[in-house]
């Protein structure tokens, strides 16, 4: 994620700030601009600081779930990231409401990046046969919906978003990391499967080199995975052993470790950071000096990151908390990430 700051008065701003803590004005999030524009709070119209336009804030500001802009012309309520919703829980119960809240964050912060890779991205209610949308789901005990994708829908259970049940699931299935933001990059990695490779024949070809043959059965592959679990060589050709289920699984999981990286290494990027440690080894020095949005070559992306995020787990473990990225990237998973920006980019 970018850094902001103020207009007004240059303090810094999260992503997710309504106002600045500093001075009071307000502000949001303009998806055309991908910056933070601040308004005077008595402004009506609200008027850009920067830009010195018109805006007004997507109709879901008054539920506490989003804080981008829609230019004032704009007959649109909703923002792009809000129009991707088709269902929204019974904001009546005020658990969904805070679990609600929380998938919002994380859907936004995806969004923020396939804006940036320029990825399409149209909603389904508006383009049924290729469009986007998700449905937040609360699950009863007579269903058996589960978090998903299917033909465009990405479906998520609100339970995901409670910290205990999600981190009982984790410890349920062996899980190295379990996360909302992950669950969104999984799932709309089965999306651009769809957009990006299906039918097409060049691409479904080196999918086929990179990943393997899709065509092998998928719910026989994934009842065998659970079966007998992951081949004992899995690190060596998958990011995580549920990859190793399946080539569209195998896509999927790389997908979202690929927008991982890209996400901390833009982090890091506008946060300067650079690894100097005190090692006779040089092996771990690195500083990330670019943009990793810009880059044509992952393999110049993965190697000024690989340094921050050893330092940052290493942090992590002085606290004693769980690593921030708990995966070891082996060469062919390498070769698997590449692949999909050297796809995203073309």
């Amino acid at each position: 994620m970018k850094l902001f700051d103020c207009a007004n008065c240059s303090n810094p701003l999260y992503f997710e700030n309504t106002h600045c803590e500093k001075c009071g004005h307000h502000c949001g999030f303009s998806v055309t601009k991908l910056e933070m524009l601040t308004f005077r709070p008595d402004a009506v119209p609200m008027v850009s600081d920067k830009d010195r336009k018109a805006y007004k804030y997507c109709k879901n500001l008054e539920f506490g779930v989003c804080n981008w802009l829609i230019p004032a012309e704009s007959e649109a309520e909703f923002c792009v990231a809000c129009a991707l919703n088709r269902t929204i829980p019974d904001l009546s119960d005020q658990e969904n409401m805070s679990k609600w809240q929380k998938l919002e964050v994380a859907k936004h912060r995806l969004v923020y990046q396939l804006v940036r890779l320029g990825l399409p991205l149209t909603s389904k209610m508006l383009d049924a046969n290729t469009g986007l949308c998700f449905d937040f789901i609360s699950k009863t005990e007579d269903s058996d919906i589960m978090t998903g994708h299917a033909d465009g829908v990405v479906t998520i259970l609100l339970s995901e978003a409670d910290s205990v049940h999600r981190e009982q699931i984790r410890t349920q299935l062996s899980e190295a990391y379990r996360t909302l933001i992950g669950h969104f990059r999984h799932e709309v990695g089965h999306y651009y499967w769809d957009r990006l490779v299906a039918g097409r024949e060049q691409a479904v070809q080196k999918f086929r080199t990179v990943f393997g043959d899709e065509r092998t059965d998928y719910g026989q592959a994934l009842s065998l995975h659970y079966e007998q679990g992951a081949p004992a060589d899995w690190q060596d050709r998958h990011i995580s052993s549920y990859a190793s289920a399946h080539p569209w699984e195998d896509w999927a999981e790389t997908w979202a470790h690929y927008l991982h990286i890209l996400d901390m290494a833009e982090t890091a990027y506008y946060f300067g950071l650079s690894v100097k440690p005190k090692l006779r080894s040089k092996s771990l020095r690195g500083t990330i000096d670019l943009d990793p949005y810009t880059q044509a070559k992952f393999d110049r992306i993965f190697q000024a990151w690989m340094p921050v995020s050893f330092t940052i787990n290493s942090l992590n473990r002085s606290m004693g908390v769980p690593d921030a990225y708990p995966f070891v990237v082996s060469l062919t998973v390498l070769e698997k990430m590449a692949a999909i920006h050297r796809l995203v980019k073309d």
